[in-house]
């Protein structure tokens, strides 16, 4: 980025990736922040409703599915960082003095590791949801579930089952917003 010299060509290249990278930064920012509270706010009602006395009692399988879901939102937090960190190496971009604005090498390493933090998220939240999904089609399918002489509540698929399973969707969407940002301004910064 400032390995070039400033040249009228090379200085509305450099305007043009400053604006992208702010507008692009600003906009992954926003569609993970909205989509990480919102799946937030859903594990946290599913944890403190899941808990109370009258709820069907948890298998397994869902604890470990809803521990990769909050593992999932809390790598959503450092992709909102760097989402945010974008917007602010736009505006390093746009300083007049050249001393100031980030090497392109420092630029392209932050995309890149935006790229590995959406990227685990990603699988980490994947893992979540099938851990989850696995359970409720379990209990959806088991014998007991079919018969109706006898009423077992732990076999009921509740409406917050299925709402950590739109938050674990939530947060797939959330992350891959990040990538496609990451790769977007990777793209816009190699391009030549």
């Amino acid at each position: 980025m400032s390995q070039t010299p400033d040249t009228p060509s090379s200085s509305s290249n450099l305007r043009a990736i400053a604006q992208t990278f702010r507008l692009i930064g600003w906009i992954s920012f926003w569609i993970q922040l909205v989509l990480g509270v919102v799946s937030g706010i859903i594990v946290l009602l599913f944890a403190i409703f899941n808990q109370r006395s009258g709820s069907p009692s948890n298998n397994p399988g869902t604890g470990f599915g809803v521990f990769l879901a909050v593992c999932g939102l809390v790598v959503l937090g450092g992709g909102i960082y760097l989402a945010y960190r974008y917007t602010r190496i736009g505006n390093q971009l746009q300083s007049s003095n050249p001393s100031n604005r980030p090497r392109k090498s420092e630029t392209v390493q932050v995309l890149r590791l935006g790229l590995w933090v959406n990227l685990g998220g990603t699988l980490v939240t994947l893992l979540g949801a099938q851990a989850i999904v696995g359970t409720l089609v379990a209990r959806s399918i088991s014998p007991q579930a079919i018969t109706t002489q006898f009423f077992d509540p732990t076999r009921i698929i509740s409406g917050l089952d299925m709402l950590v399973v739109q938050a674990n969707t939530n947060t797939v969407s959330a992350h891959f917003a990040g990538l496609v940002a990451s790769l977007w301004l990777l793209n816009r910064v190699n391009r030549p």
